[in-house]
């Protein structure tokens, strides 16, 4: 739930209003089609102040996914990148996420879409655990779902705003089993993602996750495999069924909202004795030297809020 929003400002097309004027018409294209784009960033308490993590690589890719279905955005990416810092900055916040979303006008309504305004707005709020608070020593728990993950890799690659109804679905069919997430399965019953997350697990203290063929190349994805990489473990993408995670030795999610948070169970299955593994733990204790600006060597991940 959102907090304290009577003193928040959204940056809207160049321009901060108010949390609670912000709107958009009931005719917006976007509204009615899913046409438009969407970021989700984070950013942590470092010594040195707020910082953005990745912000330039989380504004590329949505600029990418934009021109992927058409939309033109109307700002520069120097631009979007200053906004989400003014955004924080002007929020008073010292960590938190993100929003930025691209989204088109009410000019017209129809499939052709072609004459109507680009607007962009980015929302930033505190940020507390996505899931239990527990959850990153703990562990939680999964179950194979029934929705599977699209088979057009446009939409599964990309943060399209009309592509995460089936995700939104199997993550509800998984919190009505008790389940604190869903794993998707891909086209040809390999393993997906998440219902919002990539996956890992581990066998023999080498790092598998499945291809991007049918699933987002996160960032926090991509992170972790170099890190893990210049970590000296072997990081091997490929396609993974499900007995493999049931037989991994430790496995885990990473994305935006969860970072690295192990998996601990599968459907009515432990993975290994249920408890986060050791390779896990060093990953997460390594990343949370990133985020929070004490590992220098990633300093460049970091955008600091002047």
């Amino acid at each position: 739930m959102f907090t304290n929003t009577e003193n928040k400002l959204i940056w809207t097309n160049g321009k901060f209003q108010k949390w609670n004027d912000s709107n958009v018409h009931i005719l917006s294209h976007t509204l009615h089609y899913g046409t438009g784009v969407f970021e989700g960033v984070r950013a942590y308490k470092t010594k040195s102040g707020p910082a953005i993590f990745r912000l330039e690589d989380h504004t590329e890719r949505l600029f990418n996914a934009a021109s992927k279905i058409g939309i033109r955005i109307p700002y520069t990416k120097s631009e979007l990148n200053e906004a989400q810092l003014e955004t924080l900055k002007i929020n008073k916040l010292s960590e938190g996420y993100l929003r930025p979303i691209v989204y088109l006008g009410n000019e017209g309504l129809g499939l052709r879409a072609k004459h109507l305004s680009v607007n962009v707005a980015i929302a930033a709020w505190e940020w507390p655990s996505y899931m239990d608070p527990n959850a990153k020593m703990n562990g939680i728990s999964v179950v194979k779902s029934s929705h599977r993950q699209y088979d057009n890799p446009l939409h599964s690659g990309n943060k399209i705003i009309g592509t995460y109804f089936s995700n939104t679905m199997a993550l509800h069919e998984a919190l009505d089993k008790g389940a604190d997430e869903a794993i998707m399965m891909d086209k040809n019953g390999f393993i997906s993602e998440g219902s919002g997350e990539n996956i890992f697990l581990i066998k023999n203290d080498i790092i598998f996750t499945p291809t991007t063929k049918h699933c987002l190349n996160g960032i926090t994805r991509q992170s972790v495999i170099q890190l893990a990489r210049n970590s000296n473990y072997d990081v091997e993408e490929k396609n993974l069924g499900y007995e493999d995670l049931r037989n991994a030795d430790e496995a885990f999610f990473t994305g935006t909202a969860v970072e690295i948070t192990p998996i601990t169970k599968i459907d009515d299955h432990k993975i290994k004795n249920g408890k986060r593994g050791k390779v896990t733990k060093k990953l997460q204790e390594k990343f949370n030297k990133i985020i929070c600006g004490d590992d220098k060597t990633y300093e460049d991940w970091l955008s600091l809020v002047k």
